[in-house]
């Protein structure tokens, strides 16, 4: 073989080097990770979303609820809370006032059926006064530092700025939790102390049959509380044990249950304080403003005789029938 056919031989067999060990640096991890292929060993993230809802990492921590990477319903979540939350809170609120504004423009309060008396009977004791304004004191703070949520970051945010709405969110957060503490146990407290009284009876259908004393004219029948009141007393305990139940679940969060979990009770715990804060303003308007005398009966405990008779004869009767009288208030004028 000549000197010049070796040379040529030499020359192909270093460039064949040069290409094999190139290749063999571009192949080898290729084939090193050729068994993690996501298309032949693991299925694509659309179908794990749709069989899982979310996608989980790993982690070293012994807390496994914090190895969510995505979660695409937390979309929906924050759409709800964002944007949904507050047209719902403020057609409920605002929709009930409107009702109730239109109610006494057109209808009217309920006066009183005939002359005051004079005569005082005592309605409510002290303890379940005292008792009644706890709860009406606490669910207050609760229903303005709850709405904050809501509806704090569009109407306070622009007026008071960002540093002063901070401080007032964080503040009211802790309030809201201590307050939730007073407001539970005095509806526990009222709940047995009441319970009794509150047992739907037909004399309510009827009640309910005759418009409450809402049509002129009619003054239907009702024992210490009437069907309205029955029906608010009910309405406040499931309300009282839905924010409950759903404010346990975001005082400890993540303690038993994991993100979705989460987020449902804070939709629940928000959509059920709503409709609990609608119900109190119905309660307020009939109490302090669509029924004449119907403030001192909480304030002071004792109403008017012919108040009691109009609105509550049964509980006269059935206290003059144990041989009791009304007790006269001195001077012989009525609170208001």
């Amino acid at each position: 073989m000549s000197k010049l056919t070796k040379g040529i031989h030499l020359r192909i067999r270093l460039v064949l080097t040069v290409i094999a060990l190139f290749s063999g640096v571009l192949i080898a991890p290729v084939a090193a990770q050729a068994p993690l292929d996501p298309n032949a060993a693991a299925v694509s993230e659309r179908q794990l979303l749709q069989q899982h809802y979310l996608i989980e990492g790993r982690g070293t921590i012994a807390d496994t609820r914090s190895y969510v990477l995505e979660q695409p319903l937390g979309r929906v979540w924050r759409l709800i809370q964002a944007v949904w939350m507050r047209w719902i809170g403020a057609a409920a609120i605002l929709i009930t006032i409107a009702i109730f504004a239109v109610l006494y423009f057109t209808v009217g309060p309920i006066r009183f059926a005939a002359p005051r008396s004079g005569r005082m009977v005592l309605l409510f004791t002290a303890f379940e006064r005292v008792l009644h304004w706890l709860l009406a004191v606490s669910f207050v703070i609760l229903a303005v530092t709850g709405l904050n949520i809501t509806f704090g970051r569009g109407l306070l945010l622009p007026l008071i700025g960002a540093e002063a709405f901070s401080r007032w969110s964080e503040a009211g957060k802790y309030v809201h939790d201590y307050s939730s503490l007073a407001f539970t146990f005095g509806v526990a407290i009222l709940f047995l102390l009441w319970v009794k009284d509150f047992a739907p009876t037909r004399v309510d259908i009827e009640w309910f049959k005759q418009g409450g004393g809402m049509i002129a004219g009619k003054h239907p029948a009702a024992d210490r509380f009437n069907g309205g009141q029955k029906i608010l007393f009910w309405l406040a305990i499931l309300g009282t044990i839905g924010v409950t139940v759903s404010g346990v679940f975001l005082l400890f969060p993540f303690y038993w249950t994991n993100v979705m979990g989460m987020q449902v009770a804070q939709i629940a715990h928000a959509l059920i304080a709503v409709a609990f804060v609608a119900t109190m303003i119905a309660h307020v308007y009939i109490a302090a403003v669509g029924m004449e005398g119907g403030w001192g009966a909480m304030a002071s405990g004792w109403v008017d005789l012919n108040w009691a008779k109009q609105h509550h004869s049964l509980w006269v009767e059935r206290e003059f029938g144990e041989g009791r009288d009304a007790t006269p208030l001195a001077g012989g004028t009525p609170p208001t």
